[in-house]
């Protein structure tokens, strides 16, 4: 092993940035395929469906069969998948082999997400709020990375040069096939046993519910990624850089959002921590929404708060859903990270259509109103000191 236990989690999460690294790139590639492969607009969105949709609904595919047997492969197989469809899209000039391509990474970002979540859950112990809060930091950390990343390879080298977003994820494959090889991260997890980590049965009506909290918050999430920086120009009359910044300074927030959520679950609880955030982002939302152009420096603070708000809830959210379906660990993962946020981002065009009726402000106003659902959806789920007490069946994971 080139690594103990402890640093475990942070290789994870630096698999995890490179995983989103891939999907982060691919918006950013869009423009040079458009311009060099001659796709219209409505194809090269299909390109980001073909990536998305095969991601998403595939993911609870993979959790399960990381269950069942345990395949800690998925991962490295995953990036090396991931990887390899991207620079093949870059090769290809005929739009069908591209958007095979571009599913065929979407199918490797789908095949390490639900193994690396299941395998952070098993080895965080009693900090699974902050473990997976770091895990899903990285991700993050990825997915601003990305743009970046082939921004300046497509400027240096070319189209071609995405193939270059290959040597990266070709090093962390390597390493994480020598650190979790065929029962290496058994024997990790054995030499540190917890109690709370068996639950004797799965609760999958209160999975649904937190499911029904997690598609309302990527609604959110999709909605203020895809419009914010158009609201800050049209409605507070700011300029575009102000606006392109206003994006970045959301996402930032939710950085530190992220990693606070966690260590915040890990002291007071996880349920009381989704709730406290979901909470404070509707009266955040709706204040920010009606706010005038003067008052621009408040707008500013607020945006803060919001990403805080809005990223604090989500790794606590997943690991909820693990805890919920302690059998199928990686199915929840699946689903909570995959499938639930896809469904949730289905709401970013229907928003589109509401602004170009009503205005973009109107459209985001009733965005503000989601998170009452998702409290909604928080409420009915049950208090951590109500689920049933651990056994020491071993077997629950198998």
């Amino acid at each position: 092993m080139l690594f103990h236990h402890r640093e475990s989690p942070v290789l994870l999460a630096a698999a995890h940035a490179c995983a989103d690294l891939c999907q982060g790139a691919i918006p950013a590639l869009l423009p040079t395929l458009l311009i060099q492969r001659h796709l219209s607009y409505t194809t090269a969105a299909g390109l980001i469906l073909a990536t998305n949709s095969v991601s998403s609904i595939i993911q609870p595919l993979f959790g399960h069969y990381a269950d069942r047997l345990r395949a800690p492969w998925l991962m490295p197989t995953g990036l090396l998948i991931a990887g390899s469809g991207l620079a093949l899209a870059s090769l290809f000039s005929q739009y069908w082999l591209i958007a095979c391509c571009m599913a065929l990474s979407g199918t490797g970002i789908a095949a390490f997400h639900p193994e690396a979540a299941r395998l952070m859950h098993e080895i965080a112990g009693k900090r699974k709020g902050i473990y997976m809060s770091i895990f899903s930091f990285g991700g993050n950390i990825g997915f601003a990375l990305g743009p970046l990343a082939i921004t300046a390879l497509l400027l240096f080298f070319g189209l071609k040069g995405t193939t270059a977003l290959l040597l990266p994820l070709l090093a962390m494959a390597l390493l994480l096939f020598c650190v979790f090889k065929p029962g290496s991260t058994d024997k990790n997890i054995k030499s540190r046993p917890t109690q709370d980590q068996y639950e004797p049965t799965d609760h999958w009506w209160a999975f649904v519910r937190l499911t029904g909290a997690i598609v309302c918050r990527s609604i959110i999430f999709y909605g203020m990624n895809t419009f914010l920086a158009l609201y800050w120009i049209k409605v507070l009359h700011q300029s575009q850089v102000a606006g392109g910044t206003a994006l970045s300074v959301l996402l930032v927030a939710g950085l530190s959002g992220t990693l606070l959520g966690g260590r915040l679950a890990d002291h007071y609880g996880r349920r009381r921590v989704v709730l406290l955030s979901l909470g404070a982002l509707f009266p955040a939302l709706l204040l920010f929404l009606l706010l005038s152009p003067l008052n621009i420096v408040f707008a500013w603070v607020l945006l803060i708060l919001i990403g805080i708000c809005l990223f604090a809830p989500f790794s606590v959210m997943v690991v909820m859903g693990q805890d919920y379906l302690p059998r199928h660990v990686g199915t929840a993962s699946g689903v909570t990270l995959g499938l639930a946020v896809t469904v949730g981002g289905i709401a970013a065009p229907l928003l589109g259509n509401a602004a170009d009726h009503y205005g973009i402000a109107s459209a985001l106003l009733g965005l503000a109103f989601v998170p009452i659902f998702a409290i909604g959806c928080v409420l009915t789920l049950p208090r951590e000191r109500r689920l049933p007490r651990p056994t020491k069946d071993t077997g629950a994971l198998a």
